[in-house]
């Protein structure tokens, strides 16, 4: 399976445009493309969307690095991210403060970023969206 491919597929009951605003800032995340519901060729199956949802984002793509991550407000307002961080590791201990800083706005830190046997920079957090987040320097 070497063409085998896994990315992370958000689903922001309803606050995936804020989310893509965030990251765009925080991370300086490029958006490669937004379609919404109503953008859609094919139209939701009546009943799948909560009232309210069709300018929605039904699916995007961005790039953080070298790493593409999909994205949703899904069908309803409902969302939780558990069991799983997103570990992103930066080139330097600088960028890892910045990154740390803006992802932690309105979050929660976790583990406050120090030196570890691993890295000379790591800390863990959840931004405002419920996603966790390790950040890192490569040792």
């Amino acid at each position: 399976m070497p063409d085998t491919l896994i990315q992370p597929y958000l689903f922001f009951g309803g606050r995936c445009e804020e989310a893509l605003d965030f990251y765009r800032t925080a991370l300086g995340a490029q958006v490669e493309m937004v379609m919404r519901f109503n953008e859609s060729p094919e139209p939701a199956p009546p009943g799948m969307l909560q009232p309210g949802f069709e300018n929605k984002v039904m699916h995007s793509a961005f790039r953080i690095g070298a790493t593409t991550v999909m994205a949703s407000d899904g069908c309803n307002d409902k969302s939780s991210f558990s069991g799983f961080s997103l570990a992103l590791s930066v080139s330097t201990e600088a960028e890892a403060d910045r990154v740390f800083t803006a992802l932690s706005d309105g979050g929660k830190i976790t583990m406050p970023l120090a030196k570890t046997f691993w890295s000379p920079r790591y800390g863990m957090l959840t931004d405002r969206f419920g996603i966790n987040w390790m950040v890192m320097v490569p040792a």
